[in-house]
């Protein structure tokens, strides 16, 4: 999905949620970002042209699991994590584990 800044704005400001299972995970802000929005745009188009629809992954905020304490809630086979930003939309996606059989 491609929102327009018009909309968003210079997004340096959307919450940002994280659930699993319908359980929030991780509530913070694009404003928490050590670097802008607008910092990072202008830094990664310096040597090249980003394209209409460049996703530029930035890194986590707090809520990972490494930081919980135990026993930690890792991800299963058939989790469902949703990722929402205000004013852009979410993103929902299943975990799958993938069966794998040994080479012979």
């Amino acid at each position: 999905m491609l929102v327009s800044p018009a909309v968003a704005g210079a997004a340096d400001h959307l919450r940002l949620q994280t659930f699993v299972n319908g359980e929030i995970r991780q509530d913070s802000n694009t404003g928490d970002l050590l670097f802008g929005v607008a910092e990072l745009v202008s830094f990664l188009s310096q040597g090249s042209t980003l394209q209409q629809g460049t996703v530029i992954m930035t890194g986590t905020p707090d809520g990972v699991v490494l930081g919980m304490p135990d026993p930690k809630p890792w991800l299963q086979d058939g989790d469902v994590v949703e990722v929402r930003i205000e004013q852009l939309g979410s993103c929902v996606n299943m975990v799958v584990f993938e069966q794998t059989t040994a080479a012979t």
